[in-house]
């Protein structure tokens, strides 16, 4: 990067954790820690909850994701504002009315300890999972851009991360995310727009997204059903609706946000917030990956986007990839030639040369990323770095500084965020209920800013095997899909008006989580409808055990 790109960067790291902890200042107790002495107003709770989720896998993962395969991922959204309407109706007031620090201790109130504990648990072992993956993401970008290892650069955003979580709480979290997601709406629109202005002077915008939408890149709605097509009408809204269910209200780094809320109604005006924005704003950044497609028509593109494994390729490999490599400059040529002879004579015989001949040039792709995977002897997948190709390759300075920044935003936030409500659940949930109650408000914030650390830790370990696990934005979610559904199906049962019983609870959750593992397993049904398939088995399970319990206390 140069030097400007370098000023941008580092003035918005600086700038928005400096803005963060100046207004955690002031807090002393587990409940400003924690909670943000429920002070906080919709809109910052609002850019909060989008922040957390859009990470730094949002703009390598999704983009990328994109380019490969269009814009069809937007459906992954559509039930979420289902579940944000229904979250506002039902999850929100409960969780509000009881005063809880955490999701699960509502669970304690309204069943029992091992239930509450079961779900902590749960919680703990998947969203630490999902904040390697964060923290994996932007390692991608210090490693491509700067050459340093992959490890060197976890090490050094966990430390950076970790340190102003530490020290400010889930006030400095939610400051920084809310700065954070503005640095990343101006990415999202540079890139969008340094996209566009990088095609040729004859080819608008429209042309380039209909060449994008010949081979399907634009193609959003899938209205066939399939159990093992991830991305369907269907996943979407069924699926979807569940997953988003799950997320936004059982999932700790969730509820946490809209638990600082000064009043219910703030609360709801967040989770809104993000129901009308979340599924127009990932349609534009799926949307700039297909421009980034468009624009690698005309301009070539590597033949192996990941340029570590195409060095290891290279020096084992080389007589054979330096001949893929004349094929593939043969095959980019044909294909820009069919792009431009079919916007000048648009039709079904150009459309039909220009579909063979993208066909043609990805089978060199993956012939080549064949001998990258004999070279390096790991499963090859160069999704997560399409997008930074594009953008260290092709943007002039000052923008380039103004994206990684943006990247950089997305990682902290939701890193920062998983991190506090990891250590809310592992204090509340199990360090004060079982190893140290009474101990004072003190003891608990000193805790709770151990429990970040050792996340952090935790995190940076598991980040180490992000390479292995394909495109991140797909990987976050199956990890969280294997959990949410027999998570999701337990506040079913604590918010529903049956009778059921801590007993029926708890086998519920177990039978919901062994349904997922043997769908994962023994079927290839998509992951989306993990959800759909834990929360159903949950649901009949406990209520088939515990219904009628005399044990039962209403709400």
């Amino acid at each position: 990067m140069s030097a400007i790109d370098w000023l941008v960067l580092l003035a918005s790291v600086v700038g928005i954790v400096g803005y963060g902890l100046y207004k955690a200042r002031g807090g002393r107790d587990t409940r400003d820690y924690m909670l943000a002495g429920r002070s906080m107003r919709w809109w910052v709770i609002g850019l909060s909850i989008m922040a957390t989720q859009a990470s730094a896998i949002t703009f390598i993962g999704t983009t990328g994701q994109g380019y490969s395969d269009g814009v069809r991922f937007v459906q992954f959204y559509f039930g979420l504002p289902i579940a944000m309407v229904v979250i506002c109706a039902y999850a929100a007031p409960k969780f509000h009315a009881s005063g809880v620090y955490t999701a699960y201790e509502y669970l304690e109130k309204r069943f029992d300890t091992k239930t509450r504990t079961l779900a902590s648990l749960i919680f703990l072992i998947q969203r630490g999972l999902g904040v390697g993956l964060a923290l994996y993401a932007p390692a991608i970008v210090l490693s491509t851009i700067l050459g340093w290892t992959e490890s060197t650069t976890i090490a050094a955003m966990g430390l950076l991360v970790v340190a102003y979580t530490v020290i400010g709480g889930i006030k400095a979290v939610m400051w920084t995310d809310a700065q954070q997601m503005l640095v990343m709406l101006l990415g999202i629109v540079a890139a969008f727009l340094a996209a566009w202005m990088g095609l040729p002077e004859d080819v608008g915008l429209g042309d380039a997204l209909t060449l994008a939408g010949e081979v399907g890149k634009m193609r959003a709605v899938e209205t066939h059903f399939d159990w093992n097509d991830r991305y369907t009408l269907w996943s979407g809204l069924i699926g979807g609706t569940f997953l988003a269910l799950a997320y936004f209200g059982t999932d700790q780094s969730q509820v946490q946000r809209y638990l600082t809320a000064q009043s219910l109604t703030h609360s709801r005006f967040s989770l809104l917030f993000n129901a009308v924005v979340k599924v127009p704003l990932q349609f534009v950044i799926l949307t700039t990956g297909a421009l980034v497609f468009a624009f690698y028509l005309f301009v070539q593109p590597p033949l192996l986007f990941n340029e570590a494994a195409a060095t290891v390729a290279s020096q084992s490999r080389g007589p054979e990839l330096s001949a893929l490599e004349g094929r593939y400059g043969e095959a980019f040529d044909r294909r820009r030639q069919a792009a431009r002879a079919y916007l000048d004579a648009p039709g079904a015989p150009s459309a039909k040369a220009f579909r063979e001949a993208d066909a043609s040039l990805q089978q060199i792709r993956t012939e080549a990323g064949a001998l990258a995977e004999q070279a390096t002897g790991d499963a090859y997948n160069d999704t997560n770095y399409i997008f930074l190709t594009f953008v260290t390759r092709h943007l002039p300075p000052g923008l380039v500084g103004l994206i990684i920044a943006a990247v950089f935003a997305a990682a902290m936030s939701t890193i920062s965020a998983e991190l506090n409500s990891l250590a809310t659940a592992t204090v509340v949930d199990h360090y004060e209920r079982y190893l140290r109650p009474g101990a004072g408000e003190a003891h608990y914030a000193w805790a709770a800013r151990a429990a970040t650390a050792f996340w952090g830790l935790y995190a940076t370990i598991f980040a180490g095997y992000g390479d292995r696990l394909g495109s991140l934005i797909e990987a976050v979610n199956f990890v969280g899909s294997l959990f949410y559904g027999s998570m999701l199906g337990v506040f079913v049962l604590a918010f529903g008006p049956w009778k059921v019983s801590a007993n029926g609870a708890f086998a519920g959750m177990l039978a919901g989580l062994a349904a997922v593992a043997y769908a994962s397993v023994y079927t290839s049904i998509t992951f989306l409808w993990f959800n759909v398939i834990g929360c159903v088995v949950a649901v009949a399970v406990g209520l088939a055990v515990g219904r009628g319990d005399a044990r039962y206390a209403a709400d």
